[in-house]
């Protein structure tokens, strides 16, 4: 199973551009550190909002390929019913080969709204938007030139789309919040998952995860392109009460932030202590503790890539990166070690 991690790099929404800029520069270190200690993935999010650092994905990621070596560096998301496909699979075609074969795209429908009138799009169109544009994107990782005409976009009349990437084909992922649609159609266009668990109880999951591999099979999907990943908020620290202690400010603030927009009630300490609890969603508490999380996940959903979201809210960079060095050294060790012991024969 592939660690790693994944981050919308948060700063306080009236953060002036020195402070941005600042997050930006912890970012590339915290991406830094996740290659430097052997963790295999990273995924910046994109959003178009004043609490977010990142609304150029491939501008940051591109950074990251300069000041590391084995790393992969993967959106988390590109919002892509809002984005040109050609201009998607151009930018990260380039930031493959800046990395040498690293880029990935994970490709959604976006969680706020804030890009759509942004880009002149209608909200009308939001589940047509994407199943068009993807299929445009995929057609354009499999053929230099492409002819192809749909709803939302200038036609393509046997045009050559430039530069290629290193890797072919680019890989593209298909995140999703929870919605069983988007779980079958990346099962029959056999694209592997990257499931976000965000709320709830993660056995509340693992009917998607059946879903799409037995969706895939009806579609007799390529076995080889069907992977699952799982994206989980994910703190650590030496001792359980000190990891909540320190997670649960910046965490509360931001769910707190976004609930006032979508109508949720505040959250408590004690909703929070729950979710940390064996059977929550949130991966907060000592390696120990994290460990057995991430191998009971394993457990329900058999996934191929687990990706910890620990820069929540607006956590100390030094937390951040401690965070980071225990998952790195301490939990991926043993994840790795627990799953190697209990393969079987021949799959170690």
């Amino acid at each position: 199973m592939e660690l790693g991690l994944a981050t919308f790099a948060d700063v306080n929404p009236g953060a002036g551009p020195d402070r941005v800029a600042k997050r930006l520069k912890e970012l590339l270190e915290e991406i830094e550190l996740a290659d430097r200690l052997g963790l295999e993935v990273f995924g910046v999010g994109e959003h178009h909002r004043p609490d977010y650092a990142v609304s150029a994905t491939t501008v940051a990621l591109a950074a990251a390929a300069a000041r590391t070596e084995k790393i992969r560096l993967s959106s988390a998301v590109t919002v892509l019913s809002s984005a040109d496909p050609v201009r998607v699979f151009q930018e990260f075609a380039t930031l493959d080969l800046i990395s040498n074969g690293r880029a990935e795209i994970m490709a959604g429908r976006g969680s706020f709204i804030e890009s759509y009138p942004l880009f002149g799009f209608d909200l009308d169109d939001y589940d047509e938007l994407f199943a068009e544009k993807l299929e445009l994107l995929l057609q354009l990782r499999k053929s230099e030139r492409v002819t192809w005409s749909g709803k939302h976009r200038a036609p393509l009349n046997d045009i050559g789309v430039y530069p290629r990437p290193v890797q072919n084909p680019l890989p593209v992922w298909i995140a999703v919040g929870g919605t069983p649609a988007s779980v079958a159609r990346a099962a029959a266009l056999g694209l592997p998952l990257m499931i976000a668990i965000i709320g709830g109880a993660p056995v509340r999951f693992a009917p998607l995860v059946e879903l799409y591999r037995e969706a895939a099979r009806r579609a007799e999907a390529d076995p080889a392109g069907l992977q699952v990943g799982i994206n989980s908020h994910m703190y650590l620290a030496e001792t359980a009460q000190r990891a909540r202690d320190e997670f649960f400010p910046a965490y509360s603030q931001m769910m707190n932030r976004i609930g006032r927009e979508r109508g949720w009630p505040p959250m408590s300490r004690a909703q929070f202590d729950a979710g940390c609890e064996p059977e929550g969603h949130l991966l907060v508490g000592t390696p120990e503790d994290v460990t057995r999380k991430i191998l009971a996940h394993h457990g329900l959903f058999e996934n191929d890539r687990f990706l910890g979201h620990i820069s929540v809210g607006v956590l100390p960079h030094d937390q951040a990166m401690r965070a980071t060095e225990l998952y790195a050294t301490e939990v991926a060790p043993a994840v790795r070690t627990a799953l190697k012991q209990s393969a079987p024969i021949g799959q170690t």
